[in-house]
């Protein structure tokens, strides 16, 4: 339970849990911190299970789903928020799947670069339960901005609550 800028150890002990659940997101420029700040809030307000791992990965998602991508153990479950720009109303979360992210949008859906949308997927695709759940931001700023706007503030709540109550204690069935 960490930030992703420590050494190996910890980028060991996320492969071995059940659930890892990635924070993803740039708390320098304003909505698009929502991840971050989702696991920060978690690891702080709330008591995680043993065998759930969160990881604030910032802006380091890609790193952190290639190593799993490499692991020979990895995670059941990954659970990846993250803030995104979908025309919704601004702080409304929301559920979005590996499929729905259209190939010419990669870019735009936070996962950090197209090649961390791809490697999600390449985990899905051996078996590995992957989920994203996501904010709409209000707007992301041009320039350095720090602080979520009001309603994606908000969300941040929702979400951690809906994660603790209801998607957490999910068990994904045994193979």
């Amino acid at each position: 339970m960490s930030t992703m800028d420590q050494d190996d150890s910890v980028l060991r002990e996320y492969c071995t849990k059940e659930t890892l659940v990635l924070g993803c997101g740039n708390r320098l420029f304003g909505d698009d911190g929502f991840g971050s700040i989702v696991a920060e809030h978690l690891l702080k307000h709330f008591a995680m299970p043993d065998d759930v791992y969160v990881a604030d990965a910032g802006t380091g998602a890609r790193k952190l789903l290639f190593t799993l991508c490499l692991s020979a153990q990895r995670p059941r479950r990954i659970i990846i928020i993250d803030a995104v720009d979908k025309g919704r109303t601004p702080g409304e979360v929301f559920e979005i799947s590996l499929q729905e992210i259209p190939r010419e949008k990669l870019d735009d859906f936070s996962l950090h670069h197209a090649p961390s949308s791809n490697l999600a997927k390449e985990l899905a695709d051996t078996g590995v339960r992957v989920r994203v759940f996501a904010c709409q931001v209000s707007y992301i700023p041009e320039s350095m901005e720090l602080g979520l706007s009001e309603p994606v503030a908000l969300a941040v709540h929702r979400l951690c609550n809906l994660l603790v109550n209801e998607v957490l204690p999910e068990k994904q069935a045994k193979a």
